[in-house]
């Protein structure tokens, strides 16, 4: 076994590696850039390596400066997690030849699968049914489109090195195709260096599943299950879940042959993921094969009850695998949620900046969190978007589904937009409770976009009572103050009106001892709570239901968040209402003439001039924020005026890129 393990990589991902290692009697060694000094994973490990600025091109991506730091700590193993060098064959050649175990997959194996192009024939060739489409980079935009002719659209087109939805467009027309390509070629030069793109048939309301198989140097080759991917925007992952509700026991066995003879015909071992999209008709497709640990594979533990990082480093050590294939039980259900730092009601832009108050929920036999950040910790443009990922397991798919309902109400974030609210609506979601889904759900379910104040919630009652129930609290506590001019039976057994978003709503209530009774258009509604003043949960029972609400007292009113929907709230009394209806609304000042960056990030590209006429929807600027590009199109036909940047500027948030005339 190993003495020290140095894991090449950050956030979650590291400290999740670490805590394994750690459990096995192994020292651990992190690398940092400088955006990472304070990072947890830092603070995790043994021994800490600084390895550069804050760019990834600079730090975690730099093989040379990864190996600098193996040779001075003296560490005997390197773990890369995923993302940035995970999936490099010249860095694990590179390690090897250091005589530093790379625990991970051969270097052969990982440049015959990390090209998807040369992937697809050797899966063709292995007997795995194969996307339909060009298997070889397109060369240009005039063979991109003929090709898609050919194909039929849609299709869509991928970067042979991509991963995690970069590199990746769809195309429905040449129009698309043409803008599509250069797009993709763009993206996937950033995020791995290599433009090359090829095109297949785009599989319509497809299921994203994929198989997890293991293997060791011995050639023992086994499959974990599958797990369910099917919840995606922007072909990134938003949900997963282990197992998936539709596949039965013979799919299950037929997608992992195919799987297990790729991995066998490649020589693989250590952990790996093989890919496919299925159709209505349970057809399915080859995708890719991942040859490193994927985001997701807690669900696969939590079902297996087996430890994925613990398996990578005891093969990589050249043990073999102490399971076989008879012994792996699938058992219960885990579904996995991504939680970001984006905008969800701004078309899901990058946020940043500090996490002023980050509450995760509590870890349990139902809960799993795997994080990497801490309150305080600053979310930057550098690196990925993902804050945490929350894990639920239940016995069942409808307990895995509650558990996770709950934890997420219970998860309280502030400093930074995030999609807490966009994920508790998704779990909540019939097409997604009932199992129905595809790649297309998030799409055809939120057309306009999601917005959490206009999400509705089948049980409004809950916050019109637990405001007044807040307002009750509040009420109280200025009693006791000495000169407040307040009559305790203003409050008690009293009608209020309580505004939710701008609408009245008239209850009465009374109190008896720790519980209120509220009467809210002709219904009567028990609450039961013992939160305190300045709790950011209110956690209790509503007519006999468990729930938990998250509270912040903003101005005179209460912001209260739960199952998808926030809403903003006042309590008043009959005269205080009448009042506040006098009270001028404040204009909502929106600027036509310009065009901000809604996000700090680099601008990439932008093909326009000052005196161009554009159309709507023309393509104004792309801006290259946490790995992704961001296209800015116009929202109308404008005249461009001035542009006040330059391609390679870095922008800050609201920076004015240009104005119209």
């Amino acid at each position: 076994m190993f003495t020290k393990l140095l894991v090449a990589n950050r956030g979650e991902i590291a400290c999740r590696i670490i805590k394994t290692a750690r459990r096995l009697g192994i020292k651990t060694v992190a690398v940092y850039s400088d955006a990472d000094v304070n990072s947890l994973h830092k603070k995790l490990a043994d021994e800490s390596f600084n390895i550069g600025p804050a760019p990834s091109n600079q730090s975690y991506l730099v093989s040379s400066k990864i190996l600098s730091a193996i040779k001075e700590t003296g560490a005997d193993s390197v773990h890369p997690g995923y993302g940035f060098l995970s999936e490099n064959a010249e860095f694990a050649e590179m390690v090897t030849k250091e005589n530093i175990t790379f625990v991970g997959p051969s270097p052969a194996s990982i440049r015959l699968m990390g090209d998807k192009i040369e992937s697809k024939k050797i899966a063709h060739a292995a007997g795995v049914n194969i996307v339909p489409g060009n298997i070889g980079a397109i060369q240009s935009t005039d063979k991109a489109i003929k090709i898609a002719n050919e194909i039929g659209y849609p299709v869509i087109l991928k970067a042979s090195s991509g991963g995690g939805g970069k590199g990746m467009r769809l195309a429905s027309n040449d129009d698309e195709c043409y803008q599509g390509l250069s797009e993709a070629r763009n993206e996937a030069m950033s995020s791995f260096g290599d433009d090359r793109v090829f095109i297949e048939k785009f599989i319509e309301n497809p299921r994203h599943i994929e198989i997890q198989v293991i293997a060791d140097k011995s050639g023992q080759t086994i499959h974990l299950g599958e797990r369910e991917c099917s919840v995606q925007r922007r072909h990134q992952k938003v949900l997963e879940e282990a197992p998936s509700p539709f596949l039965n026991n013979e799919l299950r066995e037929r997608m992992a042959s195919q799987a297990l003879a790729l991995a066998k015909a490649v020589n693989y071992y250590s952990a790996g993921t093989v890919e496919f999209v299925i159709d209505n008709s349970k057809n399915f497709y080859f995708l890719e094969m991942n040859t490193r640990l994927q985001v997701e594979h807690p669900v696969t533990e939590l079902i297996t009850g087996l430890d994925l990082v613990e398996l990578m480093i005891r093969i990589a050590a050249g043990e073999n695998l102490s399971i076989q294939q008879k012994n792996v039980k699938l058992n219960g259900c885990a579904i996995e949620a991504r939680v970001y730092s984006e905008d969800p009601s701004s078309n899901f832009m990058p946020s940043v900046g500090r996490l002023v108050r980050y509450i995760p929920p509590e870890e349990n036999n139902n809960i799993r969190l795997d994080s990497g950040v801490c309150e305080g910790d600053e979310i930057s443009i550098f690196y990925d978007p993902m804050i945490a990922k929350l894990i639920s397991y239940g016995e069942t798919r409808k307990e895995a589904l509650k558990h996770m309902r709950d934890a997420l109400d219970a998860f309280f974030i502030r400093g930074v937009d995030h999609n807490i609210c966009f994920l508790a609506a998704l779990t909540g979601n019939s097409k997604f409770v009932s199992g129905e889904i595809n790649t297309n759900l998030i799409a055809e379910e939120y057309p306009g976009g999601f917005n959490s104040q206009l999400c509705p919630n089948e049980n409004l009652s809950l916050f019109i009572v637990c405001a007044v129930a807040i307002h009750h609290y509040f009420q109280n506590r200025a009693i006791e103050i000495p000169g407040q001019l307040i009559n305790k039976q203003t409050n008690i057994n009293a009608d209020w009106i309580v505004m939710v978003n701008g609408r009245d709503y008239p209850v009465t209530v009374s109190s008896i001892d720790s519980s209120l009774t509220i009467a809210n258009q002709d219904r009567t509604h028990t609450l039961l709570t013992e939160w305190k003043l300045g709790e950011k949960l209110l956690q209790g029972t509503f007519d006999g239901h468990e729930f938990c609400m998250q509270v912040e007292r903003r101005g005179l009113g209460y912001h209260l968040v739960h199952g998808g929907s926030q809403y903003e709230t006042s309590v008043f009394t009959k005269m205080e209402s009448q009042f506040n209806k006098l009270m001028p609304s404040t204009p909502q000042l929106e600027n036509y003439k310009q065009l901000r960056s809604p996000m700090p990030g680099l601008l990439v590209s932008m093909d326009i001039s000052e005196g161009e006429r554009v159309e709507s929807g023309r393509v104004l600027a792309v801006v290259e924020a946490m790995k992704m590009e961001n296209a800015l199109s116009a929202e109308r036909d404008v005249m461009i005026g001035r542009i006040y940047v330059s391609v390679g500027d870095t922008l800050e948030v609201d920076q004015v890129i240009m104005e119209f005339e």
